[in-house]
Order: C-alpha cells, then structure tokens, then sequence
C-alpha cells in the first residue's frame, strides 16, 4: 500500500549517539554523542528514555517551538511495553502515540505522521526512536556481563535517540510517498542472523513501492535500507535480482555505514536498533541532501517481529519493512 503526499516536510531532525557511534564514521554529522552507557542514570533502561527525550527537546529547541505547539509525539523503541517512549513521553506531556515495529518503527512513525498532516488531522508531529546496546543485549540476549560469544552474522545494536519534526510548512526535506510493508516469513529461525531474517521484508517493500509509483530503482540516487548489516546487503541483493529482477546499484545499508566495520571489530555484522536508520539518514544522508549532493532517496527501515519467548519456542521469525520515500525541495 502506497501513499502519495502534497504537504508533508522534515523541518528538523536531531541525533544523539552513544560511544560506539561516537567512535564510527558519523560522529562528527550526529548533534551530540556520549562517551558512555548510563549518561548520568541509574539504568540502561532510564538512559534509553532520557535518549530520547533529550532528542525531542533538541529537535524542539531547532525548531523554535514548546510542548504545548506540538499537537503529536509517535515514538517507539525495543523494549517491552516501549517503555523508553513512555515514560519519556510522560515527562514531554505531548499527546502520544506509541509504536511498535522493531527497528522498522522510524518509518512507521513518519508514515502515521505524514498521513495525518497531509489530511490536515494535524499541524505537525516530533517522530522519535531509542535504541540502547546493553538495554537490548539484556532483554533479548544475554547480559554482557556474561561474555557469550556470538557469530560474525550477529549485528550490533546502536545506542541513540532520533527525532524529526514534521509539519506542512515547505521547508527542510519532503516526504514525497510512502509504501507499507507487509510481515514476511520465509522460515529463518536464527536470532543471530538479522539480515537473513528481514532481507526479504526489505526486498518486497522495495519492490512493491516501484511497482506502485511505476518506477525503476534509478529514480532515486540512493535506496538505503536500515538495518541488515554486511551479509543481510548481500542477501537483499541477490533476492532482487532472483525474485522481482531488480538490479539493484544505487544502494546502501546503514548498518554498515553507522560503524567502521574493519576497526570496530565488536560489531560483527554492523548497526542495528530502531535509532540506526534515522541516525544515519537525519545526519549524513540529510546533510547530502541538503548540499544538493543527493536529491531523492528511499528510506526502507526494516524489523523482526520476534521475542525470546518465541525464538525459545523454535518459530520461525517474522520480518517487516516499510519505505518512504524523501526528496530536496525544489
């Protein structure tokens, strides 16, 4: 299912990044990074959520508005209940929306976003998402304490909070369209292996919004998908070209941009997480854009759909993927 927008832009976006992240590539493109995991709290878990809503007040701040001008907060993250949203959007008192789509939640965010302002339901909306390494390797792993080792396909989760403001007034980046994907289950049970998992979900969207906005992959000057890391790339490529014969060229993974992956070993396969995609895309990918050195880009952030209560269970593990499509204004 795809939708077309009139009246929809990115005015602002902010990034804040963990150590790791402070460590890779992008540093010097995120607004603000840490140096370590706690930021000043007492929990992982209470350091996600001050992530994010650090990112919200940030994004406030550039975009010259209070709480009380922002008639929607959408945010999402990977813990149970999201509760890194909600109790950051406890302290906001910004009429919320809760999500979950795994790590593809960014995406899901700005497409109920982009929906309501497009129908004038709303003036505008801050879209937020949290991801924390040792939060996560906790709930759906094992505690790092532990010291488990994992195979080379394990991907890494990127510590971060990412918000962007949306509104119809016509500046920053357009939200052009956007294509919802549907849950694929080609019958992968392997938790360490992400990028098998989701390439799929990641490769059917795709193929679907060309289809629907009746267009070849060189429409865009970048396809980035977020997050399969170095071997679920591969994968997606080769499942176009198998599947729907889509050559796919002009394309990128922000697992693999978001870390140095020859010398940040610890990282495996790359990013992972909800906040890697929109680290990546609010930062790097929007500073091309805004430099005239990208003018359309499609954004497909991908999700598996698992817990540790499945994955004990022997299922297979579900995936999703959702797209949308941005575009410099002209």
């Amino acid at each position: 299912m795809t939708f077309h927008y009139q009246n929809v832009y990115i005015n602002e976006t902010a990034t804040i990044a963990g150590p790791f992240e402070k460590k890779g590539p992008l540093s010097p493109y995120f607004d603000k990074t840490y140096e370590e995991f706690y930021f000043g709290k007492k929990t992982f878990e209470q350091a996600e959520s001050k992530l994010l809503e650090e990112s919200v007040n940030m994004v406030l701040s550039k975009a010259e508005k209070t709480k009380s001008e922002i008639d929607l907060l959408i945010a999402g993250d990977l813990l149970n209940q999201i509760v890194s949203s909600g109790y950051a959007a406890s302290n906001l008192q910004i009429p919320f929306l809760g999500i979950y789509n795994a790590c593809a939640s960014s995406v899901e965010g700005l497409i109920i976003a982009s929906n309501m302002i497009d129908k004038n339901q709303i003036k505008n909306c801050i879209c937020s998402v949290s991801s924390h390494n040792l939060g996560a390797e906790k709930q759906f792993r094992y505690p790092v304490e532990y010291g488990g080792p994992k195979p080379k396909t394990a991907t890494f989760t990127t510590t971060g909070g990412a918000s962007a403001y949306l509104s119809y007034h016509k500046s920053g980046i357009r939200v052009e369209s956007a294509t919802i994907g549907t849950v694929t289950d080609l019958g992968i049970k392997d938790a360490y292996h992400m990028g098998a998992v989701m390439a799929p979900a990641a490769a059917r969207t795709i193929y679907e919004h060309l289809k629907d906005t009746k267009r070849k992959p060189d429409y865009y000057d970048l396809i980035v998908t977020g997050d399969l890391g170095i071997y679920g790339k591969e994968i997606l490529k080769d499942y176009m070209k198998t599947e729907y014969q889509i050559d796919l060229k002009n394309y990128n993974d922000t697992a693999t941009m978001i870390f140095d992956l020859e010398k940040q070993k610890d990282v495996h396969a790359g990013g992972s997480g909800p906040a890697c995609a929109p680290l990546v895309t609010y930062s790097y990918l929007f500073d091309l854009m805004k430099k005239g050195k990208l003018k359309r880009v499609l954004l497909v952030a991908t999700g598996a759909l698992h817990s540790t209560t499945m994955v004990n269970q022997k299922l297979s593990i579900p995936s999703i993927a959702h797209a949308i499509s941005l575009e410099v204004i002209e």
